[in-house]
Protein backbone atom coordinates (compact mmCIF):
# COMPACT_ATOMS: atom_id res chain seq x y z
CA UNK A 1 0.00 0.00 0.00
CA UNK A 2 1.33 3.52 -1.40
CA UNK A 3 1.59 6.57 1.16
CA UNK A 4 1.09 8.74 -1.76
CA UNK A 5 -1.11 11.97 -0.75
CA UNK A 6 -1.55 11.28 2.91
CA UNK A 7 -1.80 14.17 5.46
CA UNK A 8 1.15 13.34 7.72
CA UNK A 9 -0.16 13.36 11.63
CA UNK A 10 2.03 15.95 12.52
CA UNK A 11 2.52 19.58 10.39
CA UNK A 12 5.74 20.84 10.63
CA UNK A 13 5.91 24.01 12.74
CA UNK A 14 6.57 27.19 11.01
CA UNK A 15 9.28 29.63 12.11
CA UNK A 16 8.77 32.52 13.85
CA UNK A 17 11.97 33.66 13.59
CA UNK A 18 10.95 36.85 11.45
CA UNK A 19 8.19 37.44 13.37
CA UNK A 20 9.93 37.53 16.53
CA UNK A 21 12.70 39.82 14.92
CA UNK A 22 10.41 42.06 13.68
CA UNK A 23 8.67 42.13 16.89
CA UNK A 24 11.85 42.96 18.77
CA UNK A 25 12.34 45.93 16.45
CA UNK A 26 9.14 47.11 16.83
CA UNK A 27 9.65 47.28 20.36
CA UNK A 28 13.01 48.89 20.35
CA UNK A 29 11.50 51.53 18.17
CA UNK A 30 8.28 52.82 20.06
CA UNK A 31 10.55 52.47 23.04
CA UNK A 32 12.19 55.27 22.72
CA UNK A 33 7.97 57.03 22.58
CA UNK A 34 7.60 59.72 24.53
CA UNK A 35 3.96 60.56 25.91
CA UNK A 36 1.71 62.17 24.03
CA UNK A 37 -0.07 63.94 26.89
CA UNK A 38 3.69 65.19 27.23
CA UNK A 39 3.50 65.95 23.41
CA UNK A 40 -0.28 67.71 23.00
CA UNK A 41 0.18 69.76 25.76
CA UNK A 42 -1.99 73.16 25.26
CA UNK A 43 -0.69 74.80 28.12
CA UNK A 44 3.00 74.46 26.26
CA UNK A 45 2.05 76.41 23.12
CA UNK A 46 3.10 79.81 21.98
CA UNK A 47 4.90 82.11 19.85
CA UNK A 48 8.32 81.60 20.26
CA UNK A 49 10.02 85.69 20.66
CA UNK A 50 12.51 85.70 18.20
CA UNK A 51 14.24 83.61 15.36
CA UNK A 52 17.05 81.84 17.88
CA UNK A 53 14.00 80.62 20.09
CA UNK A 54 12.28 79.06 17.21
CA UNK A 55 15.16 77.22 15.96
CA UNK A 56 16.02 75.94 19.22
CA UNK A 57 12.25 74.66 20.03
CA UNK A 58 12.67 72.93 16.47
CA UNK A 59 15.97 71.26 16.86
CA UNK A 60 15.07 70.21 20.87
CA UNK A 61 11.63 69.00 20.19
CA UNK A 62 12.53 67.27 16.72
CA UNK A 63 15.20 65.11 19.30
CA UNK A 64 13.05 64.69 22.08
CA UNK A 65 9.89 63.51 19.96
CA UNK A 66 11.67 62.20 17.25
CA UNK A 67 9.39 58.60 17.26
CA UNK A 68 6.37 60.38 18.07
CA UNK A 69 7.19 62.53 15.15
CA UNK A 70 7.53 59.60 12.94
CA UNK A 71 4.50 57.84 13.88
CA UNK A 72 2.03 61.28 12.85
CA UNK A 73 4.21 61.47 9.43
CA UNK A 74 3.87 57.98 8.85
CA UNK A 75 -0.40 58.41 9.97
CA UNK A 76 -0.17 61.54 7.73
CA UNK A 77 1.02 59.54 4.61
CA UNK A 78 -1.06 56.72 4.85
CA UNK A 79 -4.22 58.89 5.40
CA UNK A 80 -3.38 61.04 2.56
CA UNK A 81 -2.98 57.68 0.63
CA UNK A 82 -6.11 56.51 1.71
CA UNK A 83 -7.78 59.07 -0.04
CA UNK A 84 -5.99 57.82 -3.56
CA UNK A 85 -7.03 54.06 -2.84
CA UNK A 86 -5.17 53.00 -6.85
CA UNK A 87 -2.02 54.27 -5.11
CA UNK A 88 -2.26 52.40 -1.81
CA UNK A 89 -2.97 49.25 -4.43
CA UNK A 90 0.30 50.07 -6.32
CA UNK A 91 2.12 50.32 -3.29
CA UNK A 92 1.12 47.05 -2.14
CA UNK A 93 1.74 45.47 -5.10
CA UNK A 94 5.21 46.63 -5.14
CA UNK A 95 5.92 45.65 -1.63
CA UNK A 96 4.87 42.40 -2.06
CA UNK A 97 6.93 41.91 -4.97
CA UNK A 98 9.70 42.93 -2.96
CA UNK A 99 8.74 40.44 0.19
CA UNK A 100 8.39 37.33 -2.54
CA UNK A 101 11.30 38.20 -4.59
CA UNK A 102 13.41 39.35 -2.16
CA UNK A 103 12.81 38.96 1.76
CA UNK A 104 11.27 36.04 1.49
CA UNK A 105 13.01 34.00 -0.64
CA UNK A 106 15.76 31.92 0.83
CA UNK A 107 16.33 29.79 -2.23
CA UNK A 108 17.63 31.06 -5.52
CA UNK A 109 15.11 32.29 -8.22
CA UNK A 110 15.27 30.02 -10.98
CA UNK A 111 13.40 30.42 -14.63
CA UNK A 112 13.17 27.41 -16.99
CA UNK A 113 16.57 26.04 -15.21
CA UNK A 114 18.38 29.54 -15.84
CA UNK A 115 19.55 30.73 -11.76
CA UNK A 116 19.38 34.45 -11.22
CA UNK A 117 21.29 35.57 -8.00
CA UNK A 118 20.33 38.06 -6.02
CA UNK A 119 22.17 41.43 -6.92
CA UNK A 120 19.64 40.91 -10.26
CA UNK A 121 16.64 40.46 -8.25
CA UNK A 122 17.65 43.76 -6.64
CA UNK A 123 18.24 45.88 -9.91
CA UNK A 124 14.73 44.48 -11.51
CA UNK A 125 13.05 45.31 -8.48
CA UNK A 126 14.01 48.56 -7.79
CA UNK A 127 14.44 49.28 -11.91
CA UNK A 128 10.41 48.49 -11.21
CA UNK A 129 9.67 50.75 -8.32
CA UNK A 130 11.24 53.89 -9.51
CA UNK A 131 9.10 53.38 -12.54
CA UNK A 132 6.27 52.69 -11.34
CA UNK A 133 6.39 55.56 -8.80
CA UNK A 134 7.38 57.96 -12.25
CA UNK A 135 5.01 56.36 -14.37
CA UNK A 136 1.97 56.85 -12.01
CA UNK A 137 0.95 59.74 -9.84
CA UNK A 138 2.06 57.55 -6.78
CA UNK A 139 5.12 59.82 -6.04
CA UNK A 140 3.08 62.70 -6.16
CA UNK A 141 0.58 61.28 -3.87
CA UNK A 142 3.88 60.35 -1.27
CA UNK A 143 5.33 63.30 -1.45
CA UNK A 144 2.01 65.31 -0.51
CA UNK A 145 1.55 62.90 2.59
CA UNK A 146 5.52 63.29 3.64
CA UNK A 147 5.03 67.38 2.64
CA UNK A 148 1.77 67.61 5.20
CA UNK A 149 3.14 65.63 7.72
CA UNK A 150 6.18 67.26 8.01
CA UNK A 151 4.36 70.92 7.95
CA UNK A 152 2.64 69.27 11.29
CA UNK A 153 6.06 68.54 12.56
CA UNK A 154 7.43 71.81 12.06
CA UNK A 155 4.61 73.63 13.66
CA UNK A 156 4.38 71.47 16.76
CA UNK A 157 8.12 71.72 17.10
CA UNK A 158 7.93 75.70 16.91
CA UNK A 159 4.78 76.60 18.79
CA UNK A 160 6.13 74.07 21.38
CA UNK A 161 7.79 75.21 24.48
CA UNK A 162 10.81 73.21 25.07
CA UNK A 163 10.93 74.45 29.39
CA UNK A 164 8.26 71.65 30.69
CA UNK A 165 10.18 68.81 29.18
CA UNK A 166 11.41 66.68 32.06
CA UNK A 167 15.25 67.48 33.08
CA UNK A 168 16.79 64.20 32.90
CA UNK A 169 15.86 64.41 29.32
CA UNK A 170 17.04 67.61 28.16
CA UNK A 171 20.81 66.27 29.12
CA UNK A 172 20.17 63.41 25.79
CA UNK A 173 18.95 66.48 24.36
CA UNK A 174 20.93 68.96 23.92
CA UNK A 175 23.91 66.84 23.92
CA UNK A 176 22.75 65.25 20.75
CA UNK A 177 22.63 66.30 17.19
CA UNK A 178 20.04 66.58 14.93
Amino acid sequence: MTTYGTIPAELPRPSLTMILRAREQLGSITGSQRKWEDMIKIQSLNLPPNVNEAVRRIRTNTVFFKTNYVIVVALLLFLTLLLHPVSLIIIAIIAGAWLLQYFLRDNPLSIYGFVIDRTTIITVLTLFTIAVFFLTDLMNNIMTGIFFGLTVVLLHGLFRTVDDLSAGDEKDVSGSQC
